[in-house]
């Protein structure tokens, strides 16, 4: 879903990928196989002796284990190293996925590995589960997910910090996604956008969020005053405020889009469930119906992702 998003909205995609499975987990029954480390250095390998590694953003999500984290990490550092003497010219676009909802699904030592290498990223888009566990803080309030990301950004120098599906009761109405830019003390500018809450289980959505940030933040950035693509990690002045950090911005768009797409998901899923009887609907085969009902419906709604019909209000966090 990634590289098609990112394709879609002008970007010219290489992907490595990290597993390939008849289907996605949501299914509860998946077959097929993850990359090794080496079979993912290898690839990069490939791509850098035939002088095609000229990247200026990584985007990793998913990976398969520690070496796995690893080996990204190896090559985001490589990546980085040949852009050096051009600021801004190169920016890490980092999803930790690690779990959600307080469960894990890699294992236990995934997590140190993405420590050893998250202060080398220069945006990370934690989920609140994977927010707590990189931060080592119980999120249970606006205010402690505010010190959460005030430790990211002091503890590992992240420029950008955004927290997706923050949700603090089960069955709220609302969504919220709270991001930061990081001033040049380190210190957070908060900001938060609600949604209201689908119901509705849906995957792959980290994915899409990840893939449109990347795309959005690139446009957000060009766009900026001052010019920040020659600026290190894209970062704002500090007399900036919150509400109008590219990076807000961007994030604005992003859940415009999604919200749309998703909004339609549903609705073609709800169809689609009509049409079943209550015995197709119980049991295993149930969960399969529904599963597949609610993939999401990108292809055939590439318009709604590109030109969203829907405004979210930006809100500075004020803690």
């Amino acid at each position: 879903m990634a590289a098609l998003v990112m394709q879609t909205l002008g970007c010219d995609v290489a992907a490595l990928n990290t597993v390939q499975f008849s289907n996605h987990k949501g299914y509860r029954q998946v077959t097929g196989t993850k990359a090794t480390a080496s079979e993912i250095r290898d690839l990069y390998d490939g791509l850098a002796r035939s002088s095609l590694d000229d990247f200026d953003v990584l985007l990793s999500g998913y990976l398969p284990g520690a070496a796995a984290v690893e080996a990204v990490g190896s090559i985001a550092r490589d990546l980085r190293l040949k852009c050096n003497a051009k600021p801004g010219s190169f920016f890490w676009v980092l999803d930790p996925v690690m779990g959600d909802q307080g469960q894990l699904y890699v294992d236990a030592d995934v997590l140190p590995a993405y420590k050893s290498l998250v202060h080398d990223a220069d945006l990370v888009l934690p989920n609140q589960f994977e927010a707590e566990l990189l931060s080592e803080i119980p999120i249970t309030s606006m205010d402690s997910l505010a010190a959460a990301i005030s430790t990211l950004h002091a503890a590992y120098r992240i420029p950008h910090i955004v927290v997706t599906s923050v949700r603090f009761s089960a069955g709220a109405a609302t969504l919220s996604v709270v991001g930061s830019t990081a001033r040049a003390d380190h210190s957070p500018r908060l900001f938060k956008i609600e949604i209201p809450a689908i119901p509705c289980f849906f995957s792959g959505t980290g994915d899409m969020f990840a893939a449109l940030t990347v795309a959005r933040l690139r446009a957000a950035v060009a766009a900026s005053t001052p010019d920040l693509t020659g600026v290190k990690g894209w970062v704002s002045p500090d007399e900036v405020p919150a509400v109008e950090l590219p990076l807000a911005k961007a994030v604005e768009r992003v859940l415009a889009s999604m919200q749309t797409v998703l909004s339609k998901t549903k609705q073609a899923s709800d169809a689609a469930l009509a049409q079943l009887t209550s015995e197709e609907l119980e049991g295993t085969r149930g969960h399969l119906a529904r599963t597949k009902a609610a993939e999401v419906r990108l292809v055939r709604n590439l318009e709604d992702l590109k030109h969203p019909d829907v405004d979210f209000a930006i809100e500075a966090l004020e803690v």
